[in-house]
């Protein structure tokens, strides 16, 4: 429950976050429901992350722990090679890893460190990250070059990939991270000056693309360059400047997008995170100019991959790539399955889809991914960050270590463990839309209304919202009825019962004049069934509710070792450490319940039944320092 300090100490300060933001010129339309009610190209938007405030739970402590991580790094450390580049002096000991001296990736941590300093600070309310995060912006902008360059290594790398000389890895994807890094201190934490450095960025992006012709640009767009586009979009929603959007279109690779466009899917051997952000350019481009095509890229993408190219956690990706034909997942399980990155991005995709659709199957994805994709790529104990989620049976989750990893998905890691609560809550211009049931409350000051949300789920599958309001306010509530909700759903309003034709896949949608203190009482009850490969039906995961369960298989492994230059964690295959056999499951009939049962009196611990040797199943998420099974081989005994 919310105490009545922290109920006042939250109205305040999103009314300050409110007030902060509406006097930022041009703030972006990424949903920010603070800045503007109406948008004619979006269904329903999101709201703010500073109006939303986690509670208690599963999600507000895994924030807790990123947060912590996050304020332990030293920004002297972080800022060592920006300042060796811009010729000042350093004596701190730099980071290592992707950010070590001679990693040509160096920087793009910082990039994300900054995202996820002002995510943090906004989700939390937190006036020490804010802090951090705009000390490291100040330091940067020292940094910069006068003409507007600003890296962690010499501009000399960009001469050496114009000319194509010689193999340079991936330049405009650091510069994409630090750009991105500014915007969000600017639009999050109203960061004047870090607006400021990104004008000069785009400044030197438009100056180095625009001697270029578009064929020599389409061969340079072959190297990944991260969400260039995206950011370049951003700025100009953010300064009503659309010469912005005239350089982020020399970032459209039309090998990829031309055939989206068409309703093709050429995705078969494409690097999956090279492409998302390819795809989220032009999201962000229809939201801002209402560009038709744009829609049709990221409407087919998002179909092509949640529905054909996913596992059962909703992540993707396999080798990084997305490998094997479209449909076809059953021979892709391995130790390098599952990019973190890959997750990252599609959550930012699915936000954007479910604005313009206001679609539950979108809804349904964005949980599926977050509690199994997203859930347990940070170690509880002290922040460390996965590269890869290994889908095949008898691996397990491999964290960096402390000063060395600083892989791409440690930044998308500090990120996503940043901004739970930005997707829980939506809204068009009637009522709300309750997405995620995640202990969390929301401030909505155009509707007058504070709604509480207090829930255990997933242990429970249940959730209570509690309005709070100074007047009567009529107004729709709308609560998703997922996927996996096929035993139904009850509504009650204040202890009475609600009748619902909603079916799963839904909206249960109460609509009357609400008064402060009324309560809503939602449940959905969870049971088990079964994801199967579609391409192999006898390959089988468990799952309960919308978690993936995963079986225990003991053997505490090893974390990544010191990751060199351009190299991904990699799993010791000695016969020490070489994956665990798991039997195939031998059942009774189709029925998941002839082979795994409850175990009785531990919510969400489960076992299999009549085999040889029992195995015991929990949530995936919850799976850290052992060994697993995802998939089971399920045979008709």
């Amino acid at each position: 429950m919310t105490n009545e300090p922290t109920r006042r100490a939250f109205v305040a300060t999103a009314a300050s976050a409110a007030a902060a933001l509406a006097a930022i010129p041009g703030l972006p339309r990424i949903g920010a429901a603070l800045a503007a009610r109406r948008d004619p190209l979006l269904r329903v938007r999101p709201f703010d992350l500073h109006q939303v405030r986690l509670l208690p739970g599963i999600f507000r402590d895994d924030v807790e722990v990123n947060r912590g991580y996050m304020m332990r790094l030293d920004p002297d450390r972080l800022l060592h090679s920006f300042r060796i580049t811009a010729g000042m002096p350093s004596t701190a000991e730099p980071y290592y890893g992707w950010e070590a001296p001679d990693n040509e990736l160096r920087g793009h941590f910082v990039g994300h460190y900054l995202s996820g300093c002002a995510l943090l600070a906004a989700q939390l309310g937190d006036a020490a990250v804010k802090a951090r995060g705009d000390l490291v912006v100040a330091e940067l902008a020292k940094c910069q070059m006068p003409n507007g360059y600003l890296s962690a290594f010499p501009e000399e790398l960009f001469d050496r990939f114009k000319a194509r000389r010689g193999g340079v890895w991936a330049p405009f994807y650091t510069i994409h991270k630090i750009l991105a890094g500014m915007l969000d201190s600017y639009t999050l934490s109203g960061n004047a000056q870090a607006l400021d450095v990104a004008k000069e960025m785009a400044r030197w992006t438009r100056n180095w693309v625009a001697p270029l012709d578009d064929t020599t640009m389409q061969a340079i767009l072959r190297t990944e360059f991260g969400g260039m586009g995206e950011s370049l979009n951003n700025l100009a929603a953010i300064t009503h400047d659309m010469s912005y959007i005239d350089i982020s279109r020399r970032f459209d690779h039309e090998r990829i997008l031309a055939p989206l466009a068409e309703g093709r899917d050429t995705l078969t051997g494409v690097h999956a995170n090279t492409t998302i952000p390819k795809v989220i350019a032009a999201a962000r481009r229809y939201e801002i100019t209402g560009d038709q095509r744009s829609r049709d890229i990221a409407t087919y993408f998002w179909h092509e991959v949640t529905e054909k190219r996913s596992f059962c956690t909703g992540g993707s990706s396999s080798g990084e790539n997305y490998k094997g034909e479209v449909g076809k997942l059953s021979t892709e399980l391995g130790s390098d399955t599952e990019e973190s990155c890959v997750t990252y991005n599609m959550l930012k995709l699915t936000r954007n889809i479910f604005s313009w659709t206001a679609d539950p199957k979108a809804a349904d994805y964005h949980e599926r991914a977050l509690f199994n994709g997203m859930l347990g790529t940070q170690h509880p104990r002290d922040g460390e960050k996965i590269y890869y989620t290994p889908m095949a049976s008898g691996y397990w989750r491999m964290f960096g270590t402390p000063d060395h990893g600083f892989w791409c998905c440690h930044g998308s890691g500090v990120e996503s463990h940043a901004k739970f609560g930005d997707s829980i809550y939506f809204h068009d211009d009637d009522g709300i839309y309750v997405n995620l049931f995640i202990a969390s409350e929301v401030n909505w000051p155009y509707m007058n209304l504070r709604l509480v949300q207090e829930t255990s789920f997933p242990e429970q599958s249940s959730t209570r919202l509690t309005v709070h309001m100074t007047k009567p306010t009529p107004m729709a509530l709308r609560i998703r009825v997922p996927y996996w909700a096929t035993k139904g759903a009850t509504v009650h309003v204040n202890g009475q019962p609600v009748k619902t034709s909603a079916a799963p896949r839904s909206y249960a949608v109460i609509t009357r004049t609400w008064k402060d203190g009324d309560k809503v009482e939602f449940s959905a009850p969870m049971s088990l069934h079964v994801a199967a490969m579609p391409d192999d039906p006898t390959l089988q995961a468990v799952m309960y509710g919308p978690l993936v369960l995963a079986g225990k298989l003991g053997a505490e492994p090893t974390r990544a070792e010191a990751t060199k230059p351009r190299m991904t964690p990699d799993f010791d295959l000695s016969p020490v450490t070489k994956p665990v056999a798991v039997a195939p499951i031998k059942a009774s009939s189709d029925d998941v319940t002839s082979w795994v049962k409850p175990v009785p009196g531990t919510p969400l611990q489960f076992t299999t039944v009549g085999q040889a040797t029992p195995v015991t199943l929990a949530p995936f998420n919850s799976m850290y320092d052992e060994r697993y099974v995802v998939y089971w081989k399920v045979v008709r005994a």
